[in-house]
């Protein structure tokens, strides 16, 4: 099998018929069953288990795993076209299948052993397990390499101590994906590695579910180590001094879905607009026929459009064998910003109505702010291009 820039296994693509299937099987479900839930799910703070139930039914939990561990197997062009679909709707659905498609299970697809892989893939791919990533720390957010969680090894395996914060689905995980400091002498990347540890590992604990913002229904938390002891056989591909590389290679792959992801979310705030606008009548006639109304709804589709097509392109070149890490980056700093804006000028469509929480607009609103923030900060992914310029021009 051969496999592309990241190490990742190449992953066949599905032929066109199934894969136009995928997609419009995705986009009825979210217009069926996802939809007519939004306002249930932020006011529980929950996402209905008989929908989780359909999830795992659609094979949603495993869209980025390899067939042969029980995955769907899309590749990255195909898994944006499936994100562009899940946008359609409130980011606490998606976050749901997201980790164990992007940074709960990448890590070991890229880099596991294959014990590893055939023990947890599977589990990850049918949704039993759900995946979380935990990376960030109380002091080490976006300089991640600082991190101060350690892995001391001893006669039995390691013992790790520190806490992790901001956890995507750490409630909700049965796998988490730790980057822990194995070398206390080495203080760069270098001295990092990445361990498999399961929930309910004597020692692990989870701090309660944050409050944020927005995205209601999707949790997160801290979750802290306390002499935990996990085998040998739970270091990330059995080697020391790998963690960051494989925490960088997931986000390059994790930053074009969630880009296309922030496309979808722009899209139905467009649509919601322009009906809305078409609706609405002030003056004798309806705010779309203003012009000052359609120069938002024209520079919102405008927008909207160009990270579309930056996404396709960047996910084709990964998927022909390319370093996206620059592309990835472009995609995650224009679509994040970009749905922010979307969002804001759909909040000034609506008027008063876009300020209540009946039309579900404020809620977007609140929503799509953290995507500027989590998986790289705008002003990281500023770092990460120009940095990779500099690079460029020197080789």
């Amino acid at each position: 099998m051969t496999e592309n820039q990241d190490g990742a296994p190449a992953i066949a693509s599905l032929d066109e018929e199934t894969l136009t299937q995928l997609v419009a099987t995705v986009r009825r479900f979210v217009r069926e069953r996802l939809v007519p839930q939004e306002h249930q799910v932020a006011e529980d703070d929950a996402i209905p288990e008989d929908i989780v139930e359909e999830m795992r039914a659609l094979g949603l939990f495993g869209l980025s795993i390899p067939a042969a561990y029980g995955g769907v197997g899309l590749s990255i062009g195909e898994e944006v076209l499936v994100a562009f679909e899940l946008g359609q709707t409130s980011p606490a659905f998606r976050s749901m299948v997201g980790t164990n498609n992007g940074i709960g299970s990448q890590g070991i697809v890229m880099d596991g052993t294959e014990e590893q892989k055939r023990r947890y893939l599977p589990r990850l791919a049918s949704g039993e397990l759900v995946g979380a990533f935990a990376l960030t720390e109380p002091e080490s957010g976006s300089d991640a390499a600082s991190l101060r969680t350690s892995a001391v090894r001893d006669a039995d395996g390691y013992v790790l101590n520190g806490t992790k914060r901001y956890i995507t689905n750490a409630p909700e995980a049965g796998l988490f994906t730790v980057m822990a400091r194995t070398n206390p002498e080495d203080k760069s990347a270098r001295g990092i590695s990445a361990f498999l540890v399961e929930a309910g590992t004597p020692g692990l604990s989870l701090g309660p579910n944050d409050r944020k913002m927005g995205q209601r229904g999707a949790h997160s938390c801290d979750v802290v180590f306390q002499d935990c002891r996990v085998p040998s056989s739970q270091l990330l591909g059995g080697q020391e001094g790998q963690g960051f590389k494989t925490a960088m290679k997931v986000l390059d792959r994790g930053r074009l879905h969630i880009s296309a992801v922030c496309v979808g979310i722009a899209e139905r705030l467009i649509r919601d607009s322009l009906v809305y606008a078409a609706q609405r009548k002030q003056f004798g006639k309806p705010i779309a026929e203003f012009q000052l109304v359609q120069a938002m709804l024209a520079d919102s589709r405008a927008e909207a459009y160009a990270a579309r097509c930056m996404v396709i392109d960047a996910a084709a070149k990964r998927d022909a064998g390319g370093n996206v890490t620059i592309e990835a980056s472009c995609c995650k700093l224009f679509a994040t910003e970009m749905v922010g804006r979307v969002a804001d000028r759909a909040v000034q469509i609506h008027g008063g109505a876009g300020y209540i929480a009946d039309y579900g607009i404020e809620r977007f609103y609140r929503d799509v702010r953290l995507f500027r923030l989590y998986e790289g900060t705008s002003q990281i992914q500023q770092l990460v291009i120009a940095r990779n310029m500099l690079k460029d021009l020197d080789t």
